[in-house]
């Protein structure tokens, strides 16, 4: 057998539009192909049409259980996406996350326990969020990952059509570093090479994620973002950015290699189509005018008066 017969039978695998260039791996547009759920109608990330969303009162605050907790995680880089103890593992570097960890409230028709936390991010800045609100996507993107209490692995959760609960948190670039992500930073350095781990001890994800009752969102139902593609997921996107800088970015985009020891850039997938669905919001739709200035005033006003959605 050829060599570069050997790199096509190989490569018979999913990746990141940037690593199909380098390689004869399937890009996002050729998953379906692969992985048949990829062609599903309910597939995520999405683009937020913010004049389309539609308030829905049942989506209460949210309520984090375990956030405050101290905890030792592990981080892990796999190269690529990979399963491992009968669990499925769909992104290619994550930090683990105890059980104790849980999610409940918001409109949620069950308690969910965390399993795993990731990052999707881009390149110098550019777009590296998998989610978009109007078009706009920002540098990064943070997933918390749950599964529903009764079950004992993701893998059996994406059974059930809404066996997940994942939050989606955006991070937009501020002119002060957010010394709290510098650990997970400095986590993600230590697992440079595919199958690399190490501990990040006495860890809170309070440290970089706000209180629930302080939080409003967007709600839909979706799709993992990474093959198989499961349509099993609720997901909560949340209105409130967090702050990163640019140095920081920077450095997140260094840290980690693919397993062909290209850089890990670029991993995100794009945004899919809505198909009829209908996104929610917990906010009443005059509650998220903002007012910087007159035109926003005006804008908000009529809004709010010719009943009209208006978002920021």
């Amino acid at each position: 057998m050829r060599d570069d017969d050997v790199q096509v039978v190989r490569t018979g695998e999913w990746c990141y539009e940037g690593q199909s260039r380098e390689t004869k791996c399937e890009g996002p547009s050729e998953w379906k192909n692969l992985f048949p759920k990829c062609g599903g109608l309910n597939q995520s990330p999405i683009n937020i049409i913010t004049s389309k969303v539609e308030h829905d009162p049942n989506l209460t605050g949210l309520i984090f259980d375990g956030h405050e907790d101290v905890f030792n995680t592990t981080v892990e880089n796999h190269g690529q996406s990979v399963k491992y103890n009968n669990m499925l593992c769909f992104h290619p570097a994550h930090f683990t996350l105890p059980q104790s960890v849980r999610l409940r409230g918001g409109g949620l028709s069950a308690t969910y326990k965390a399993v795993q936390f990731h990052l999707h991010w881009g390149q110098d800045g550019g777009q590296g969020s998998e989610h978009s609100v109007d078009g706009k996507h920002y540098p990064m993107e943070l997933h918390i990952v749950h599964i529903k209490e009764k079950y004992n692995n993701l893998s059996v959760a994406l059974n059930d059509s809404t066996g997940v609960g994942a939050l989606g948190f955006f991070f937009e670039v501020s002119s002060e570093k957010n010394k709290k992500l510098d650990r997970i930073i400095e986590a993600l350095g230590k697992v440079r090479h595919e199958g690399n781990s190490s501990e990040l001890e006495d860890f809170r994800l309070a440290d970089i994620v706000p209180q629930a009752n302080t939080l409003s969102y967007y709600r839909y139902s979706g799709s993992l973002t990474t093959p198989d593609c499961d349509q099993s997921v609720v997901w909560t996107v949340f209105h409130q950015t967090l702050p990163i800088s640019k140095n920081q970015l920077t450095s997140m985009y260094k840290q980690l290699l693919f397993r062909t020891e290209k850089p890990m850039i670029g991993i995100f997938r794009p945004v899919q189509n809505l198909n009829g669905r209908v996104v929610y919001t917990s906010v009443k739709s005059h509650i998220l005018c903002v007012l910087p200035n007159l035109i926003t005033l005006f804008l908000c006003l009529f809004c709010v008066f010719g009943q009209q959605k208006c978002f920021h």
